[in-house]
């Protein structure tokens, strides 16, 4: 999906990520991060965010949470939406400050305790029950905490697993009972996926679900609520931030713009943000009539993969799609084009769509790709003992 776009705007990180790989330095199946081209992107979306008057929560999820990533994306867009209690954790261990919690996935009752003393700016939630449980917490932390109210999306646009929040037409007597509840006031509200980018031409567009956000601040306001933000995230990039300030939103979560891997950046090469990761694994062994397979553990079912280069000999094989019931263990290319075009041990980059969270691969940052000397920051995975095998 994205091996176009990045030979064009970072080859750099193409033959970096394949020289590591030949040396050993890294294994197969490690997606490699281009460390100063996500801190470039970051400084872009602070910049452009600043100039029409948003805020920026940035969302981790898509580049596993590697702590050295958070740093440098931290020095421009400090605050982040944890999308569960877990990447919560991870952040704050790297140096982030909490923004939104329970983006994507409401905050366990047991777990509110410890994160609300860190004193998020706000938490999603996506019922009555969450929100007492949020505000029972923080009254015996002796707080009120701010809270953004999910708003049920259209269902035409929700994706699976992401379903819930408070139905438009109960919107009213939800926020009458948080009203009487001493340790939270709502503070806004948020839908989710707020844009989407269009299949054709990548350019991010509006979903139902943003006009449904939308009125449901309206609907507050009616109702004697003030100052309420209205978070509106999905396809946050540089592209779509005067789509979200001509809508009336005040907050947005970039995640896959700080890595230039939104489907707008597969289009159009030409976006601001650089594309900053490249999927590495080899050849682990062919098949009788002539497939290779590479080893997998980090290829993601809505990822759009589509080429394998293949560095030793040059060439660019169109990777299999995998069917339903796929395992990850390898992934299947086509036949190469002459003998001897893939071997087995041969280095294999690729660039497609991921969230590397739910993968098991590794991960490794790349700083100073433009320096003699980069310098690889490996997440914190367990590594074979140098050398060969004890006998």
């Amino acid at each position: 999906m994205f091996l176009d776009t990045v030979l064009a705007r970072n080859p750099a990180l193409v033959d970096a990520a394949a020289e590591l790989h030949r040396r050993g330095d890294i294994p197969p199946d490690t997606y490699v991060i281009d460390l100063d081209a996500v801190e470039s992107n970051a400084a872009l979306l602070a910049a452009g965010a600043k100039r029409l008057g948003l805020t920026l929560w940035f969302v981790a999820k898509q580049f596993g949470r590697h702590p050295e990533v958070v740093r440098a994306i931290a020095r421009h867009l400090p605050r982040y939406a944890a999308i569960d209690a877990q990447e919560a954790r991870l952040l704050h261990a790297a140096g982030a400050l909490p923004g939104n919690l329970g983006h994507l996935v409401q905050i366990p009752h047991r777990a509110l305790p410890e994160l609300l003393a860190r004193r998020p700016t706000a938490v999603t939630v996506y019922d009555l029950a969450n929100a007492r449980a949020v505000a029972g917490a923080a009254a015996r932390l002796g707080r009120v905490q701010d809270l953004l109210v999910r708003v049920e999306g259209d269902p035409e646009t929700v994706h699976p697993g992401q379903e819930g929040g408070v139905p438009p037409a109960a919107l009213a007597g939800f926020a009458r009972a948080v009203e009487r509840l001493p340790g939270a006031r709502i503070a806004g509200v948020t839908a989710f996926p707020c844009l989407r980018c269009d299949p054709v031409t990548g350019a991010p567009r509006p979903t139902p679900s943003l006009a449904l956000a939308v009125g449901a601040r309206e609907t507050l306001y009616g109702l004697g609520h003030r100052d309420l933000s209205l978070s509106a995230p999905g396809a946050t990039c540089l592209a779509a931030l005067p789509l979200l300030a001509s809508a009336g939103a005040t907050h947005a979560e970039p995640g896959h713009a700080l890595t230039g891997t939104t489907p707008l950046h597969a289009v159009d090469p030409g976006q601001p943000e650089t594309t900053a990761y490249v999927y590495v694994t080899e050849v682990a062994h062919t098949l009788a009539d002539g497939r290779p397979a590479l080893f997998g553990g980090g290829f993601y079912p809505r990822g759009r993969v589509r080429d394998a280069l293949l560095p030793r000999s040059g060439v660019r094989l169109r990777v299999a799609d995998a069917p339903a019931e796929y395992i990850d263990y390898y992934r299947l290319l086509e036949v190469p084009p002459t003998p001897g075009a893939a071997r087995v041990g041969d280095t294999a980059v690729l660039a497609f769509r991921t969230q590397m969270f739910v993968t098991r691969s590794s991960i490794a940052a790349l700083s100073g790709l433009s320096t003699p000397t980069p310098r690889l920051h490996l997440s914190p995975l367990p590594k074979p003992p140098p050398g060969p095998p004890p006998a």
